[in-house]
């Protein structure tokens, strides 16, 4: 294992965030009264928790000096995990005001659509996975840090079509989020190809590393890639039978709500004919 390190600098912008969000929400509750839902709260902090774990030891130092299969932990973790409880946990108005400014609240709508957010999301994931680029990272904790950074930020993006809570740019509708999970379960399968049928490891640096439990740096890469195409497919794919089961019922319900309201309006006609 990797000797034990604080992660001050992880510890600190982690924990000011969560500072941040609690104390606008104190803020905006002697301002306006309202306060913010305790789902809301718990949503975001799931987020901020899931965050903290694989960003300090022992994930990050294992990821980022010893397997590279942690590493795709990590990024699987930060993009299918904490980004949607974040997105989701982030009440509209803080939203509002995050994205206040014009140009930013114009620059994010237009990221945000369905096509433009798959290209964004797909392409700092393939930008990510790129072997100059993961050897480099690896070797520079500032750039590791910037690319978590983009990839939270992408993946934020890429979660926004099915979770966003502002009405003024709301969720597709879902078979529309469907539809884009699919496409978005589609992107892995090419650098996961990459690393779970190559004959010799992509990443360089990694067979420079002590190795753990005796695994070998191809048996690594072979790993990380079963966990980005099949893991990563069955969460997507978990999302998409919740929203296709949750859309089910609910028109499901709507429809026999019309039906009962027919049946009424029908019986109110037949009375008043009498």
């Amino acid at each position: 294992m990797p000797a034990w390190n604080p992660h001050v600098d992880v510890v600190l912008v982690l924990g000011s965030v969560v500072a941040v969000f609690l104390i606008w929400a104190r803020r905006h509750e002697a301002e306006t009264g309202e306060t913010t839902p305790a789902h809301n709260r718990r949503l975001f902090l799931s987020g901020m928790a899931v965050l903290f774990a694989v960003s300090i030891w022992p994930v990050h130092d294992v990821a980022e000096h010893r397997w590279y299969m942690a590493h795709m932990v990590q990024h699987m973790s930060f993009t299918l995990v904490a980004a949607p409880l974040l997105v989701s946990g982030i009440p509209a108005w803080m939203w509002r005001r995050m994205l206040h400014p014009p140009v930013v609240q114009r620059t994010w709508r237009s990221v945000t659509r369905p096509v433009p957010a798959l290209i964004v999301s797909t392409t700092v994931l393939l930008f990510t996975h790129w072997p100059v680029i993961v050897d480099t990272s690896v070797q520079s904790e500032p750039l590791h840090f910037a690319l978590h950074t983009v990839l939270l930020l992408s993946a934020l993006i890429m979660w926004w079509p099915v979770f966003s809570p502002l009405p003024e740019m709301p969720p597709v509708a879902p078979p529309t989020q469907m539809i884009y999970l699919f496409a978005l379960s589609l992107a892995p399968a090419v650098p996961a190809s990459f690393l779970t049928f190559g004959h010799s490891p992509l990443y360089k640096v990694y067979e420079t590393f002590p190795r753990m439990l005796g695994v070998s740096p191809l048996a690594d890469q072979l790993m990380a890639g079963l966990l980005m195409k099949i893991v990563g497919g069955l969460i997507l794919w978990g999302y998409i039978a919740v929203i296709f089961f949750r859309w089910h019922d609910r028109e499901q319900n709507e429809g026999w709500d019309a039906l009962a309201l027919h049946d009424v309006d029908a019986h109110v006609r037949a009375e008043l004919k009498r």
